[in-house]
């Protein structure tokens, strides 16, 4: 069996190839876990604390619904959610 560099056959998927985006440098240098509160916390190059911002929170409900029991069931469902 040969491969593409023995058969001079340029691999499928070289011409996807593009360069790697611009760097983008974030305001932290690490991320570590609260064991008290499960939360990250994120740290600058000084190892000072620094605040990422708040973010919202996300509620969804199912229901489960039978619409015919004395025969073959139908069966549905509904679905909600909440984000604030």
């Amino acid at each position: 069996m040969s491969t593409a560099v023995e058969t001079g056959v340029r691999p499928w998927g070289a011409g996807r190839l593009t360069p790697y985006p611009t760097v983008t440098h974030r305001p932290y240098a690490s991320v570590t876990l609260d064991p008290d509160t499960q939360l990250g916390v994120y740290t600058d190059r000084s190892g000072t604390v620094i605040e990422m911002g708040k973010h919202g929170t996300s509620k969804g409900t199912e229901t489960s619904t039978n619409t015919n029991s004395d025969s073959a069931p139908d069966q549905g469902h509904d679905q909600d959610s909440e984000q604030d």
